[in-house]
Parts: C-alpha cells; structure tokens; sequence
C-alpha cells in the first residue's frame, strides 16, 4: 500500500521541478542603429543597418528593432534605450548629430549594466564610442594613481584631443604625464584618445581575419581564418584604451595590420568595436561578419540576465 502511494507522489512532486526547466529563455533584445547615408544604396537595398537587422531577426531567440538617425528622438528615445539589452551602432558622416547628452546617457547605461555597445567600423568615432573610450580611460587612469591613503589627492587633468588624424610618429592616446608638486601632491595630465588612426584607405582591397580567441563568445561558429573580399583598410596603432581582449586580428596584402574585435569593459557593462566595414561594399551580407553580430548580441545580452 505505501509502495502504490509512493508511485503518485513522486511525480507529481517533481512535475513542478520539470515545468520549471522547460521554460524558455526570454530573447535577447537588440537595436540596430543606422545612420542611413544614401552611399549606402551602393551595397545595400534598404541601408545597412536594415540589412543587420533582418539578418539578426531571422535567428531564433533574438527580439531585433532598427532605428535610425531621422527617427524621433534620433531613434534613441527613453523607450527604445529601455528595451534594448544590446545597441548595435553604425555611423560615419553624420556624427556631430548625436546630442552629447545622449550619448552620456548610453555611456551611463553601459556603466550600470543595462545595455551593452556594439559599434562597427566607422562608429569608432561616434559620440557612444568615444564617450565609452573617455569614461574607461578616466577609469583607468585613477586606477593607475589611485588616491594615497594620507595627504591630498591626486589633481587629474583630462585633456579631450583636437579634431583631426594623428601623424603616424605622434604620441599614442590616451597617455599619462604625472607631476610630483614640491609639496608631495600629485598632478596627472591625462590626454584622452581620439580613437581614431593615423592611415587609412577605402580602396576595397581584401583583408585577412584571424581568430585569436578561439573559445571566446565573438568567435562562436567561426572559422579560424577568413577573407572579407572587398573592405576600407585601418592601420595601427588605434588610439583607444587597451583592450580587455582582443578577439580578432586583420591584415591586408600591403603589410596593415589592425586589431579588428576588441572589448572593454566598463563598470559593470561592456563595449565591442568590430572593424570590418565601409557602407560602399556589401561587408554585412557576408556571412562571417553577420555570426559576430549575432555572437556580439548573444554573449551581451547573456551577461544581463
């Protein structure tokens, strides 16, 4: 008699335990943002940034919306920042557009875990990005002079860089001077980077990728090399903060090389740069840069859960 009652109890004792696994992952929510500049009808039918984003919605497991510059808001109202786990950023001429204290509020998302920044290519220079770049060098420069337990505490200086390209041979931002006052004080000059580059070229001769974080989330369903037929060069050194990792090299035939797949992470967020690109050739229909994107949104959204 206890066996035959044993035999109901169990299951229905662990029915609740099965329910309980069987429930689906809530998707991952991600914004494409595009600037949409008509040089991009040259590769693309309906702009770049719609072309990633039906990309992304057609894989299982992935809520997508595409913004764009002209949109309300700049396509970046409260609403859209709220939904998104993940901002995939593409821009090029239009930077200057974005309102500064956007692109703080991103950045401050970014900081609290909320969102994470994906920017390709030409979005090294957007107002996110450089701001994201900003905020870490600030970061990493009080962790290198960090306050002494006695006395005064160091003074910095953060010193934006002015508009422009740097010279091959000029100093690499962001760097460190730091003064020793008379009185013991420290002073830090710190010169923030101008992420940006000293050559580059768009004649659309082909680059070469190779996986150096194999196991990484970035690189999942990768090979570890591949070619991009036809893209815009960008030569080192990047003035950008040292990356936490480094996940994908390229190089080019004329002996280039740059770091193509880096993340920072900052404050308990993080941000992907992935270089491949130029709106004039069809770089984000090629199957290899599409599995990072989708890998870049899976890994992100997964570290908010």
């Amino acid at each position: 008699m206890h066996a035959l009652k044993l035999t109901w109890i169990l299951p229905a004792l662990l029915l609740p335990v099965i329910a309980i696994a069987a429930e689906p992952a809530k998707p991952v929510r991600v914004v494409v943002w595009d600037e949409q500049q008509p040089a991009q009808k040259e590769a693309y039918e309906n702009f770049l940034g719609n072309a990633i984003a039906e990309s992304l919605k057609r894989q299982p497991g992935l809520d997508v919306r595409s913004m764009k510059l002209d949109d309300p808001e700049q396509g970046l109202s409260a609403e859209t920042l709220d939904f998104a786990q993940v901002l995939v950023w593409w821009g090029h001429v239009r930077h200057k557009e974005i309102k500064p204290e956007k692109a703080r509020d991103i950045v401050e998302r970014v900081k609290t875990g909320r969102l994470a920044l994906v920017a390709l290519h030409s979005a090294h220079w957007s107002a996110p990005f450089v701001e994201a770049m900003h905020e870490r060098t600030r970061q990493d420069a009080r962790k290198r002079y960090p306050d002494p337990p006695d006395g005064p505490k160091v003074e910095f200086e953060f010193i934006a860089a002015p508009p422009g390209v740097p010279a091959v041979d000029s100093l690499v931002s962001p760097a460190y001077y730091a003064i020793r006052r008379f009185d013991g004080s420290l002073k830090v000059r710190v010169d923030l980077p101008n992420c940006v580059f000293p050559q580059y070229r768009a004649d659309g001769k082909p680059s070469h990728v190779r996986v150096l974080l194999p196991e990484h989330p970035l690189a999942q369903g990768l090979p570890r090399t591949f070619d991009i037929p036809h893209t815009e060069m960008y030569n080192e050194p990047f003035h950008v903060p040292a990356p936490d990792e480094i996940v994908f090299e390229e190089r080019w035939d004329g002996g280039e090389r740059f770091r193509s797949g880096s993340v920072w992470k900052i404050g308990a967020g993080r941000v992907v740069y992935f270089r491949p690109g130029h709106e004039t050739f069809p770089i984000y229909k090629q199957p290899e840069t599409l599995q990072v994107i989708e890998n870049a949104a899976r890994w992100l959204g997964s570290l908010q859960e």
